[in-house]
């Protein structure tokens, strides 16, 4: 089933609620005025509230390439979609998408 393209403006966070941002997206593709985000982008997560505890906060994110599109690229890599999946280092958790754009979708 289609999913939403994964851009630049999404708001993506760490589980501990920490935003996280890609430090590069794709300057070629844009949907809805944003730049689209693919699976070799990693994210940088800031505000993880596990910071001030005893266990290391989320510091940065690693898409999971099979969890991108499998049937749409840019620039030669697999474009995330909202149901794109990562694993935060050094937690081993997950992101979560929480809004982005719905106009433009793939596969």
């Amino acid at each position: 089933m289609p999913e939403p393209l994964l851009h630049d403006g999404a708001q993506v966070q760490c589980v501990h609620v920490g935003q996280a941002n890609p430090k590069v997206s794709n300057p070629r593709v844009k949907v809805v005025g944003q730049q689209i985000v693919t699976a070799s982008s990693i994210y940088d997560i800031t505000g993880c509230k596990l910071a001030g505890t005893s266990n290391p906060p989320c510091a940065t994110a690693q898409w999971q390439p099979q969890t991108a599109a499998q049937h749409l690229r840019a620039g030669g890599e697999p474009v995330l979609l909202k149901n794109s999946q990562a694993v935060c280092v050094p937690t081993t958790t997950g992101l979560n998408i929480t809004v982005t754009q719905s106009r433009v979708k793939g596969t």
